[in-house]
C-alpha cells in the first residue's frame, strides 16, 4: 500500500456497515482537488470493501462504473450537512487502489481507495 499524509477537509459518513472518509487532493499546483480519496476508517480494512459494495449494492460490474458509484456516495455525503465534516484534519491514508477515470466525474479524474487514520471527534 502507498502511504499518503496530509491535512485537508474530511467528510466522514456511514455506508452500510462501514465508516467512510472522503477528502480530495490535487494532482498539480493548481489545487483543483481532482483526486478523490474515499477510504474506510478501520485499521483492519484495505478499502476493497468499497469496491465490493459498488458491485453488490450498485449492481456495477466494470471498474469504471464501480469507481463512479463510490465517488457518487462520497459526493452525496459531502453535500448533506448531517455527516461529520472535519475542516482541517491531519490524516494518513494507506492507498490500496488507484483508478484513473476515462472522463472527469464529480470533479475527479482519479479515485484512490484504501484505509485512513485520523482524529475522530
Amino acid at each position: 500500500m502507498t502511504e499518503l499524509t496530509a491535512t485537508s477537509r474530511v467528510t466522514i459518513f456511514p455506508l452500510e456497515s462501514l465508516t467512510v472518509a472522503y477528502t480530495t487532493q490535487s494532482g498539480d499546483e493548481r489545487g483543483l482537488g481532482n483526486i478523490g480519496l474515499v477510504t474506510v476508517v478501520d485499521k483492519h480494512s484495505d478499502g476493497e470493501e468499497l469496491w465490493r459494495l459498488a458491485r453488490d449494492l450498485g449492481s456495477r460490474a466494470a471498474d469504471g462504473d464501480r469507481a463512479r458509484w463510490i465517488l457518487t456516495q462520497a459526493s452525496r455525503a459531502r453535500m448533506v450537512t448531517t455527516y461529520t465534516n472535519l475542516p482541517n484534519a491531519a490524516w494518513t491514508a494507506y492507498i490500496r487502489r488507484r483508478y484513473e477515470l476515462d472522463a472527469l466525474f464529480a470533479n475527479h479524474d482519479v479515485l484512490l481507495t484504501g484505509r485512513i487514520t485520523l482524529p475522530i471527534p
